[in-house]
């Protein structure tokens, strides 16, 4: 023995990771109260050494792919760690997929997001679960193959194995759009699909980024005759023999590498069409969508995770004398992560809402829905890296170390902000909605007009932002000032309105009133720091 270990943070286990105030306002202000019990289990869950352990194994022995068996016939499949089948599990069983389509509760999909947040031990296998979950409205464009697998893809069982999709008792889904030479210009597509006597196609051509491979049926697009065309492709055909739809190699990713992400190719695969021909791109927007709200739900949980664990360094590490919690620039430090972390916690569970109201046919908040997720998904998914990165040095070295699981959060951080559209897209999409559909502009003022009054920096950023608005100048290169102007306003919006008053004021003081540095701790003097980082602390068992 030449030393005692002493000063060294304790585990962060035994905690609720449900246990989050602007998670839990906002699941009572947007309709799922009746889901609290459901969120608070899930968060439990996920801080067990357990389920983390479950994470860190999933990512240390990631997905192998074997194209062939020993006899040389061809398999495509892909072999995953057993703590990914048990991270699947648990997602499944408990709703995180499907299964508020088939939920007719108001505020089911709410409660979804939430536990979406909560169940943050794994980024990777968040994506066949996000899929699944945005599968289901594009589906219906085809009533009779909705009629049909609808209630696989919402049934709460986790049903591994290449099987014939109809003969399983669940179902998972994929998407396969981008292709080598377009990534996000699906119009320069070149797979083609070829319709047959019998009202199926047959797809020939390749997909440059196909994450989760594994799942049973993927919507694709492919070039009918008629025009870009929304296709349902099954790994499995109804007699059993694989689809030919080829596994060609897994990619090797910065992150996320528990999810296997895959170039595949089409060689004749079986299709069947979902929606008219020539209207695939406005068929699977519907997906896209669906899957860039848990884009910005991904980065709002990432962030949280962040800055708890930096509060918990803190609270039990001392230098120089003292606790770093008990530090004033460590406290500015850790009081500006936690009031990036609830302004995207507080943004996402209204887009949650949103959506909720949207799918029961709520005009006014399709509207709002169209502008706030499109500002949301880019200004959260931008902001998570460096929050990350801040988060992580919360720790010194020893956030610089794999244990940490720091480095791996910091690894997940970018992906979010470029899946799905990276932010020249996602800007650019802002524009378009803007242009053509007026009346979305109009539901996003609405809802920023009604915290007017309630804050001097709000107000002056709302009445620029409406300026800026009316010059078309240069607009497309000013798109992402744009889009930033607009997520900060909607954040700030809900804050002052639903949020802590110290949280409110820190972040319009800052964000807005421009009393801000260009790095996280450059909060003004005079705020209530300790309310914040009390917020932001988590509780052990």
């Amino acid at each position: 023995m030449t030393h005692d270990v002493f000063n060294q943070v304790p585990p962060l286990e035994g905690h609720d990771l449900a246990d989050d105030p602007a998670l839990l306002d906002g699941l009572a202000r947007e309709g799922a109260a009746w889901a609290a019990t459901e969120v608070h289990e899930l968060g439990r869950l996920a801080g067990t050494w357990q389920a983390q352990e479950w994470g860190r194994l999933a990512n240390e022995h990631p997905p192998v792919l074997h194209t062939h068996d020993r006899y040389g016939h061809r398999v495509d499949e892909v072999e995953f760690h057993p703590a990914w089948h048990e991270l699947m599990t648990v997602a499944v069983t408990r709703g995180l997929h499907g299964a508020p389509w088939a939920d007719p509760r108001e505020g089911a999909h709410v409660a979804r997001a939430a536990k979406f947040y909560a169940w943050r031990v794994d980024a990777g296998h968040g994506c066949p679960i996000s899929m699944t979950y945005a599968a289901v409205p594009a589906l219906r464009r085809e009533p009779e193959l909705a009629a049909r697998y609808e209630p696989l893809l919402t049934e709460r069982a986790y049903d591994t194995g290449l099987r014939p999709p109809l003969s399983k008792s669940a179902l998972l889904a994929g998407m396969s759009m981008t292709e080598k030479q377009g990534g996000s210009d699906v119009r320069a597509n070149t797979t083609t699909a070829t319709p047959q006597t019998d009202g199926s196609y047959r797809l020939v051509g390749h997909k440059w980024f196909t994450s989760a491979p594994m799942c049973d049926v993927f919507l694709t697009l492919a070039k009918a005759p008629g025009g870009l065309t929304c296709f349902l492709v099954p790994r499995v055909l109804p007699d059993g023999r694989l689809n030919p739809l080829r596994l060609m190699r897994l990619k090797d990713k910065l992150g996320n590498r528990s999810n296997a992400s895959s170039e595949i190719e089409y060689d004749q695969a079986l299709a069947w069409r979902v929606g008219e021909e020539g209207r695939g791109v406005r068929t699977i927007i519907e997906m896209v969508n669906l899957t860039r709200l848990d884009c910005l739900i991904g980065a709002a949980a990432g962030m949280r995770q962040g800055v708890i664990t930096a509060a918990h360094h803190a609270a039990h590490r001392k230098a120089f004398g003292a606790y770093l919690a008990d530090r004033p620039l460590m406290r500015n430090v850790l009081a500006d992560l936690a009031v990036e972390s609830e302004a995207a916690t507080v943004l996402m569970m209204r887009l949650a809402g949103a959506t909720d109201r949207s799918v029961r046919g709520d005009a006014s908040e399709t509207a709002f829905k169209r502008l706030g997720l499109a500002v949301g998904k880019y200004w959260v998914t931008k902001r998570w890296p460096a929050h990350a990165a801040e988060s992580l040095e919360c720790l010194g070295g020893n956030g610089y170390v794999e244990e940490s699981g720091m480095p791996r959060l910091f690894r997940e951080s970018p992906l979010n902000s470029i899946w799905e559209g990276s932010g020249n897209v996602a800007a650019l999409d802002l524009l378009r909605a803007m242009a053509k559909e007026p009346e979305t502009v109009e539901a996003f003022f609405n809802e920023t007009d009604l915290a007017a009054g309630a804050d001097t920096h709000l107000d002056e950023a709302v009445r620029r932002l409406k300026d800026s608005l009316t010059d078309p100048t240069d607009i497309e290169s000013r798109a992402r000032r744009i889009a930033e102007r607009m997520a900060l306003v909607l954040q700030a919006s809900l804050l002052v309105r639903y949020g802590h008053p110290a949280v409110a004021d820190a972040f319009c003081s800052s964000r807005l009133g421009g009393d801000w540095g260009h790095a996280y701790g450059t909060l003004a003097p005079g705020l209530d720091l300790s309310a914040i980082i009390e917020r932001a602390t988590p509780k052990l068992a």
